[in-house]
C-alpha cells in the first residue's frame, strides 16, 4: 500500500480552483475548433464543396474528436488507474494544448489542397485524445478528495469549466468579429483564438503543479492489471447505460452552441455577433448555477435530479427550435436558457455520480469511457444530423426538436436503470439515540 501520510492534503477551495481552471482551459481548445467549424472551416478547408456540404465537412472534423475522445479515456484512464490520477492532468493538457495551437498554423486548402482537411482531421484527433483524459483525472482527483457529505458540490467546479472555457473561446471569437472586417476574419482573424491556447496551456500547467495525488488511490492495494479488460469484463452494462444516459445533455449542449450558431448565421441570416452574444450569455448563467444544482444532489440524490433534467429536456426541445426560428435575440436566448438549466440539472451532479458508480481500481478508466462514449452519441453526430433535417424542413427545425426530443427519451430511461449513489447522511450519535 501506498503511505498516505507523506501527502498533505490540500485546501478544497485551491483543489476545486485548479481543477475548474484546467478543464476550462483544455474545454477552451475543445469549444474554439466548435466555433470555428460553424463560422469559417468550411469555406477555407472545403472550398469546392457547396455552402451547406462544406458546413457538414466541418462538422465531421468537429465529430472526430468526439470520436477520439473514448479512446483517449481508454489510454489515460489505464494511467490513471496504475500511475496516478495526477499524471493524466498533465500529460493531456499539453497534448490538447499543443494540438490546439498547431491548429491555426495549418494553411488553408488554396495553399496545400487536400492536405490541409486531412492535417485538421489528425490535430481535432488528438484535441479529443487529450481531452478523453482530462475529465476523469480533474474529476477523480476533486471527487476523492472531497468529503463525502460535499462531494457533489465540490466535484461540480471541474463542471464548470466547459462554460467558462466556451465562453472564453466565443469571447475571443466575438472580440475578433466584431474588431476585424469579414475578409481579416477569414484571412487570419480566425487563427488567434487557436494560438492563444498556447498561453493558456502555460498556465494550466503552473496551476497543476503542486496538486498532490488522491488520497484514495494511494489506497488502492491491488491495482487493476489493464483497466479496460476489467471494466469490460466486469462493468459493461454500467458502461453503456451511463453512455445512453449522458448523450442528451451532450446533443443538447452541441445543438445550443455549435449546431445552432451555424443554421442562424446561414439560413436566417443572423449577424455572427449577436449569435454569438445570445448564446454566451445562456452559457454564462449555466455555469453559475451548476454548483447550486451539485449541492441539491447532495441534499436530494444525483438520480432525482439527473431525471429530472431529462424530462425536462423532453419537454422543452420543440419550443427551444421554434424560440430559435424566430432569429430574435431575446426569444433565442430564452431557447437557450431552457434548454442550458434542463442540460446543468443532469450535467452538475454527473462528476459525483459516475465516480460512485466505479469502484476505485477501474474508476479512471470506467467513469472516463462512459463520459466520452456519451460523448460519441450525442455531441459527434448532433451537429451533423441536426443540419441534415434542418435543410429538409421549413423555417422551424421540427425535425432537430423531434431529434433532440428522442434523446431525451433515451437518457431518461438509461438513467431511470441507475442506481443512487449519494452516500447516506450522517446521524450523529445523540440523533440516534433520541
Amino acid at each position: 500500500m501506498h503511505d498516505v501520510r507523506t501527502v498533505r492534503a490540500p485546501s478544497m477551495p485551491r483543489l476545486a480552483a485548479a481543477s475548474l481552471a484546467g478543464t476550462a482551459i483544455e474545454f477552451y481548445d475543445f469549444f474554439v475548433y466548435g466555433t470555428a467549424a460553424a463560422l469559417v472551416l468550411g469555406p477555407l478547408f472545403f472550398p469546392t464543396f457547396s455552402p451547406l456540404a462544406g458546413t457538414l465537412a466541418a462538422f465531421a472534423t468537429f465529430g472526430v474528436g468526439f470520436v477520439a475522445r473514448p479512446l483517449g479515456s481508454v489510454l489515460f484512464g489505464h494511467i490513471g488507474d496504475r500511475h496516478g490520477r495526477r499524471p493524466v492532468l498533465v500529460v493531456s493538457l499539453l497534448l490538447t494544448g499543443g494540438a490546439t495551437v498547431a491548429v491555426g498554423c495549418v494553411p488553408t486548402y488554396d495553399s496545400i489542397g487536400v492536405t490541409a482537411p486531412l492535417l485538421l482531421l489528425v490535430l481535432r484527433f488528438l484535441q479529443g485524445l487529450g481531452l478523453g483524459g482530462e475529465w476523469g483525472g480533474a474529476v477523480l482527483l476533486t471527487a476523492e478528495h472531497a468529503p463525502a457529505e460535499r462531494r457533489g458540490l465540490w466535484s461540480s467546479f471541474p463542471q464548470v469549466g466547459p462554460a467558462v472555457g466556451f465562453v472564453l473561446a466565443n469571447g475571443v471569437v466575438l472580440t475578433l468579429s466584431a474588431t476585424l472586417t469579414e475578409a481579416q476574419f477569414a484571412q487570419w482573424g480566425w487563427r488567434v483564438p487557436f494560438w492563444a491556447a498556447g498561453v493558456l496551456a502555460v498556465l494550466g500547467l503552473w496551476l497543476r503543479s503542486s496538486l498532490p495525488e488522491s488520497p484514495r488511490f494511494l489506497e488502492i492495494d491491488d491495482h487493476a492489471r489493464v483497466p479496460l479488460a476489467e471494466v469490460v469484463r466486469s462493468h459493461w452494462r454500467l458502461v453503456l447505460l451511463t453512455a445512453g444516459a449522458l448523450a442528451v445533455g451532450y446533443a443538447i449542449f452541441y445543438a445550443v452552441t455549435t449546431w445552432s450558431l451555424a443554421y442562424a448565421t446561414e439560413r436566417l441570416g443572423v449577424s455572427r455577433t449577436v449569435m454569438l452574444a445570445c448564446i454566451m450569455a445562456a452559457v454564462v448563467v449555466k455555469g453559475a448555477l451548476t454548483p447550486l444544482a451539485a449541492a441539491l444532489g447532495d441534499r436530494f440524490g444525483r438520480r432525482p435530479l439527473c431525471l429530472t433534467g431529462c424530462a425536462a429536456a423532453a419537454l422543452w426541445m420543440f419550443p427551444m427550435v421554434a424560440l430559435l426560428a424566430t432569429g430574435e435575440p431575446l426569444p433565442m436566448f430564452l431557447g437557450f436558457l431552457g434548454a442550458l438549466v434542463a442540460f446543468v440539472t443532469m450535467f452538475a451532479v454527473i462528476a459525483a455520480y459516475l465516480p460512485e458508480l466505479y469502484e476505485p481500481r477501474v474508476r479512471c478508466t470506467g467513469a472516463a469511457v462512459g463520459y466520452n462514449l456519451g460523448g460519441v452519441l450525442g455531441g459527434a453526430l448532433t451537429p451533423i444530423v441536426a443540419t441534415a433535417l434542418a435543410e429538409h424542413g421549413g423555417r422551424v427545425p421540427w425535425g432537430v426538436g423531434a431529434y433532440l426530443t428522442g434523446i431525451a427519451l433515451l437518457s431518461l430511461g438509461c438513467f431511470a436503470l441507475l442506481p443512487e449513489t449519494r452516500p447516506a447522511p450522517v446521524v450523529a450519535p445523540e440523533a440516534a439515540a433520541g
